[in-house]
């Protein structure tokens, strides 16, 4: 018998939660907003995309998609994609045909 025998709680599997899917939500029912920034990134314009709440490996494909439309490169962080430069009407034309309802936020 191995020391102190007794164990509450022996399989850790057992009591994992199982993980929430974010893409709860029907695609044109999120809130997702386009919109250019130059804030934090070295005076470089970027096309931020918010509001996705959709599986990262979705997030990835989504964003591989909008780079080759775009032609141009872009990053996931935080849940934002990011592309480089002005990208805005290319990203909400792409974001349309992906089954979302874009918005362009901002000026």
């Amino acid at each position: 018998m191995a020391k102190g025998g007794w164990q509450e709680f022996s399989s850790a599997e057992s009591l994992a939660r199982p993980q929430a899917t974010p893409s709860a939500t029907a695609k044109a029912q999120q809130r997702v907003r386009v919109q250019r920034t130059k804030a934090g990134k070295g005076g470089k314009l970027v096309t931020a995309i918010t509001g996705l709440a959709i599986p990262e490996a979705e997030l990835k494909a989504l964003l591989k998609q909008l780079k080759a439309e775009a032609g141009t490169g872009g990053t996931v962080k935080e849940g934002v994609i990011e592309l480089q430069g002005d990208q805005v009407s290319t990203a909400l034309a792409a974001l349309e045909r992906a089954g979302f309802r874009p918005k362009q936020a901002g000026g």
